[in-house]
């Protein structure tokens, strides 16, 4: 028999709270699959609702499927799998509330590049006419290795800037290095280990790792990857920076990349993927030529990206392949779609046509060459010259700062966050265990800090480290 106990209650629509009624009876159980309810002339008798209320409510549970209405014949309760009606619902379990982010002031991450120098203007008016004038080619697809005319400008920018002579042919235009490093590794197969540079950039690694290759870390001396360690590790690629190491910033000499290149001529399929990050910021002499130039055995490819000297919200970069792995790749791989947009590749390819990519270059190392300064004055003018030594080579966007105390690096980044400034460790950046005799130093990026930045933070690192 149907219970009569409802009471509203509630600021809900009266038809809402009796649907909720008669539903919570039917889940519970207490009222059984085909029972009959009654009609809705009874029901608004009995509880003192209108007809309609009943009707609402009737046709709401009719719908979800809890009540059949037969013709002539009233609504009846359909199967449900019961649930207890009176059994306290368990609170979910909740992890424990994450620890706040740090807020930090002042970042010395070497990732990105300073936004305001970025070209908005011309950038602009050369989408602008792309758009119109390339209307077409936009929504046609890309060549799967980038448009001509961008492979074309990638050509005569390395030229000019790196000494390299290549054929736009042998031009791979991808959405950023990692996912050419990653094509690279399908390209040349995950078997036979990838060596790394031990400390280096670890994504790289990691890329490989994910790629079902076996990672080996090369340690460095004074002149870059050793090449012994290399050979005694058994890898058959490596990927290396020898023109700016990330992080130390060494350059390798011509005697060690000679020995480099030696290494990939006495083995079968040995292959040395040259990063060239940073190549555009060097800021005394003449740009260190690439290793790709000094390659005679077609065993050097050749890896780049707008990232630092663009922005890295671009995604555009390249790599050279040599011409037995350009056979291989148009082979097997050509099958791959262009990563990056048509627009934004004609966009670049205008840009570097018509110069303003040599300008924005000349402009943009002026200014991080000022911030380089700035972060040695920095270091003088807070009477930190006998705590921290600043070195790194005299190219890219970060250097090394040693700090001469004998005081734990641990406790040293946890004071530099106290006062909003975070530091990053060089110890990070080792895959294998760094070593641990050496002074606390630390990896300073300066490419988003602008000179009234710089001084600002070592301001405060004077002040968390005055001990």
């Amino acid at each position: 028999m149907f219970s009569l106990s409802f009471v509203p209650s509630g600021s809900a629509p009266l038809y809402q709270q009796l649907y909720r009624y008669i539903r919570e009876k039917i889940l519970s159980g207490r009222l059984a699959s085909g029972e009959k309810l009654p009609s809705k002339r009874q029901l608004s008798k009995a509880l003192s609702v209108s007809v309609v209320t009943v009707e609402r409510a009737y046709s709401q549970l009719v719908a979800e499927g809890y009540l059949h209405s037969r013709d002539r014949s009233g609504f009846f309760v359909l199967p449900v799998v019961p649930q207890p009606g009176t059994a306290p619902v368990p609170a979910p379990s909740l992890p424990e509330p994450a620890r706040p982010t740090p807020v930090y002031r002042y970042d010395f991450a070497t990732s990105g590049g300073d936004a305001s120098s970025f070209p908005f203007s011309t950038w602009a008016r050369l989408s602008r006419e792309v758009l119109s004038s390339r209307d077409q080619a936009l929504l046609s697809a890309a060549h799967p290795q980038g448009v001509p005319e961008l492979r074309q400008a990638i050509v005569r920018h390395l030229y000019q800037f790196r000494g390299i002579q290549v054929s736009p042919e042998q031009i791979v235009v991808g959405a950023g290095s990692e996912f050419l490093t990653a094509l690279l590794v399908q390209l040349l197969g995950a078997k036979g280990g990838y060596a790394v540079e031990d400390p280096g950039y670890g994504k790289i690694a990691r890329i490989f790792h994910a790629s079902g290759a076996e990672v080996c870390p090369i340690p460095l001396d004074s002149q870059g990857l050793m090449v012994d360690q290399l050979e005694a590790s058994g890898a058959r690629v490596v990927h290396a920076t020898p023109s700016h190491h990330f992080p130390l910033g060494i350059v390798m000499p011509v005697s060690r990349r000679t020995e480099l290149l030696r290494w990939a001529d006495q083995g079968e399929e040995r292959y040395i993927i040259e990063d060239d990050y940073d190549s555009e910021f060097r800021f005394s002499g003449r740009p260190i030529p690439a290793l790709q130039g000094l390659d005679r055995s077609g065993r050097v490819i050749y890896l780049n990206t707008f990232a630092k000297s663009l922005a890295p919200s671009l995604r555009i970069s390249y790599m050279v392949l040599p011409p037995r792995l350009l056979e291989r790749y148009r082979r097997e791989l050509l099958f791959y779609s262009s990563t990056v947009p048509s627009f934004e590749q004609y966009t670049l390819a205008l840009f570097m046509e018509r110069g303003h990519m040599d300008r924005h270059i000349a402009r943009t190392r002026n200014r991080y060459q000022q911030r380089r300064t700035a972060m040695a004055r920095a270091v003088h003018q807070e009477g930190l010259e006998g705590l921290c030594t600043i070195s790194g080579g005299e190219s890219g966007l970060h250097q090394l700062m040693q700090v001469h105390t004998d005081r734990a690096q641990g406790e040293l980044t946890r004071l530099a966050a106290e006062k909003g400034v975070r530091l990053y460790p060089l110890d990070a950046y080792f895959l294998c265990e760094p070593p641990h005799s050496g002074l606390p130093t630390y990896v300073m990026g300066y490419g988003k800090l602008d000179e009234t930045d710089l001084q600002d933070s070592f301001h405060l690192l004077a002040s968390a480290w005055t001990f």
